[in-house]
């Protein structure tokens, strides 16, 4: 009797031992980097279509899981949300706000930073961090319009997408605020080498913007471009954007994990619903 009282003692043991790794597994999610991430399963919401991110989608063209990123990080801004986020050193030396007026605020998400699917239906926190596995922070920075073009253009030098440019093609931009067209049979003029897929740009022409927020596009203004603390400081073909946040001191990286601002922005402006809006591509990148 005691012998079946050992077995099922063990038995019950390694239920209790299962039962917590299961409990871990679902509250827990190792990133990119290799660490733990502790996932929030009070986090839910409803997509009422399929948002497309794998299978390299978002490197290839616009995605509606590209507008709705890019749209939560331009929402981020422009409400002035952002505000309660920037650094102490940032508050106290002023930078406190995004310093342009909203017609002046896009957003840019390089598309080898979304890497999966969220299936029409109910999702968590567990498949946004699938979408994004990397820690990335918000960031602004501040360029000026001949900056902005210039950084689409080396972001779009992989295109057209093949599966030899698909590596080349991690930097092409999702965006919001903005519409622009690239014009594939122009070929990229190559320019000093960046990084190991990457040139920068020893012209412009392949790329063009057609507009902002609804305005005309300007060389000379001044844009604030949030995105992701990886392009603000050089990541892929960035290097427009870091040699931009060098030279203007209120480009900075905020306190905002970038998956927390996605949530924010499906549930204090969807009130957690993706709908009908994000069925498809919203037609603000023309590849020809």
């Amino acid at each position: 009797m005691n012998k079946w009282k050992k077995v099922l003692s063990i038995i019950l043991a390694l239920c209790v031992v299962c039962g917590l790794a299961a409990t871990a597994f679902a509250d827990g999610f190792t990133d990119a980097h290799g660490d733990a991430v502790q996932l929030d399963e009070s986090l839910e919401a409803t997509a009422d279509v399929l948002l497309n991110g794998a299978d390299n989608a978002a490197r290839q063209g616009e995605t509606n899981l590209g507008d709705l990123w890019t749209d939560a990080l331009r929402w981020f801004a422009v409400s002035g949300t952002i505000n309660g986020y920037f650094e102490e050193d940032d508050v106290t030396a002023g930078n406190t706000e995004v310093a342009v007026d909203e017609d002046h605020i896009v957003a840019l998400w390089n598309g080898g930073n979304l890497r999966a699917d969220i299936a029409a239906g109910t999702f968590g926190d567990e498949q946004l961090a699938e979408v994004l596995p990397y820690p990335n922070s918000v960031a602004v920075v501040y360029m000026t319009g001949a900056q902005l073009l210039e950084a689409l253009e080396a972001a779009s030098q992989g295109l057209p997408y093949t599966d030899e440019s698909a590596d080349a093609c991690a930097s092409f931009m999702q965006v919001s605020g903005l519409v622009y067209t690239v014009d594939t049979s122009r070929e990229y003029d190559k320019g000093e080498a960046y990084g190991e897929h990457w040139f920068k740009a020893a012209s412009l022409g392949r790329v063009s913007i057609e507009e902002v927020n609804g305005q005309p596009f300007d060389e000379q203004a001044t844009y604030a471009v949030i995105t992701s603390n990886a392009n603000f400081n050089g990541m892929d073909s960035s290097y427009v954007f870091a040699a931009a946040a060098e030279a203007n001191e209120n480009s900075t990286i905020t306190t905002a994990a970038v998956r927390d601002v996605i949530w924010m922005y499906i549930a204090d402006e969807l009130n957690n619903v993706v709908g009908e809006d994000y069925a498809q591509a919203q037609g603000r990148i023309t590849i020809g």
